[in-house]
């Protein structure tokens, strides 16, 4: 692959996805330290031998919901101002001399749409108003909500080669979930976003690869369906999407998640790291294939697989990874803010970073209530310093979408940091 075409195919995880100084856990927030056991290895199988060799990080103290609260108040507040008229987030303005590849204006709508959605699902996860017709938080998500039904259907593949318009079908999907459970009485409503559920599956169904799963660059192009290498990360955010779909009662077409889910296994290494791409199945020991490269793909990647019901992915392989994470993050974020795609360690790229986390937090939603504060803890003391003085977190810069995505997915995940009341 050339050095032009490595660098596009790094380019749109910026979106997610698959998105400084400022607020911490202060000193009355940290009584005592949480118990650090290492996982289990006894009991288990020979494929489980590399679990004797995870990483362990170091103690934190416990992270109170009101400490979180105040970083998500100060995040929610940077998405409002953040919003564009037409009730979106995100535009085509140059925040760098070097971009990312984003032919007009395909590319900007699908990643206008993708990060809107993300947007929206931040602010429906995170709301606590009471549902005032004034509250500004409110009139935020209908604004956004009415963006999204309207754009959503007419999202398309930019040029042959650039199907950013994957993230927007699969995002978009998780926004219309969350906005379908947000009035859950309303018959109409529901109808009107089932219908739109129904068509982006449609479209997820016309722009997979032909070997299964989805990538967002096709370098051979010339057919109609894309011959594009599916990627391993996109495939997952995508299954997570459909799997919430499919909790809500809106089943996704069931060849088209397996199609994913195997392409997902041909990417996977016996210790749970995940190939970038299935162009990469002749080179699964390059820099970005091996752990350090996979921190931000594994989380995604054994979430989807779990979702979906694959009992390779355990509790014990879900907690070595979190802890993998925990105590190698500085393989991520040594990457976090470099403006050129991949010039970190293992080949990682600044927009790996909350897509890494955010998927993260959906793991710890899988493993029982009692497991989790541990790895809540864990996960908001890297998360909340991160924020910046705006309110904002960001990875990448990326246009002007970064400050939106990244806070969105750093919203949604210190709301799963959140311990049961």
């Amino acid at each position: 692959m050339t050095h032009t075409a490595q660098t596009r195919s790094a380019a749109l995880l910026a979106l997610v996805l698959s998105l400084g100084v400022g607020f911490g856990a202060s000193a009355q927030d940290a009584p005592t330290e949480l118990d650090t056991t290492p996982v289990s290895t006894e009991a288990h199988d020979p494929s489980e031998d590399w679990l004797k060799d995870v990483p362990m990080p170091k103690p934190v103290k416990p992270v109170s919901n009101a400490t979180l609260d105040r970083a998500i108040g100060r995040g929610v507040t940077l998405l409002l101002q953040k919003q564009n008229k037409n009730g979106s987030w995100g535009g085509p303005y140059q925040t760098k001399g070097l971009n990312i590849y984003a032919p007009v204006p395909g590319a900007h709508h699908a990643f206008r749409v993708a990060v809107t959605a993300l947007c929206v699902s931040a602010l429906i996860e995170t709301y606590v108003g009471t549902g005032d017709s004034n509250d500004p938080v409110l009139r935020a998500i209908e604004r956004g909500e009415a963006f999204l039904l309207q754009e959503l259907p007419k999202v398309r593949r930019a040029v042959p080669d650039a199907i950013y318009n994957v993230w927007a079908h699969g995002y978009g999907v998780g926004a219309l979930v969350r906005m379908r459970e947000r009035l859950p009485d309303d018959a109409q409503r529901i109808i009107a976003i089932d219908k739109v559920i129904h068509q982006q599956y449609d479209m997820l169904e016309r722009y997979e690869s032909v070997d299964g799963g989805w990538g967002y660059y096709d370098f051979r192009v010339g057919t109609k369906k894309p011959a594009a290498s599916s990627s391993s990360f996109t495939s997952a955010a995508v299954l997570v999407a459909l799997k919430l779909a499919d909790r809500s009662g809106v089943a996704p077409p069931t060849n088209l998640v397996q199609r994913a889910l195997d392409s997902i296994r041909r990417q996977q290494k016996p210790d749970l790291t995940y190939l970038y791409g299935e162009y990469f199945r002749t080179a699964p020991m390059r820099s970005i294939n091996r752990p350090g490269g996979s921190l931000g793909r594994s989380q995604a990647c054994n979430v989807a697989l779990r979702m979906w019901g694959d009992p390779k992915i355990s509790d014990k392989a879900i907690k070595a990874w979190l802890n993998r994470l925990y105590a190698r993050n500085g393989w991520l974020s040594i990457g976090r803010k470099r403006p050129i795609p991949h010039e970190a360690w293992f080949a990682v790229a600044g927009y790996f970073y909350y897509f890494g986390h955010y998927y993260a937090a959906h793991c710890i939603d899988q493993l029982p209530a009692k497991d989790r504060p541990y790895f809540q803890d864990h996960l908001a003391h890297i998360i909340l310093p991160l924020q910046e003085k705006d309110g904002s977190w960001w990875d990448y810069p990326f246009y002007d979408y970064h400050q939106q995505y990244g806070t969105a997915m750093a919203l949604m995940t210190l709301q799963r940091c959140r311990k049961a009341e």
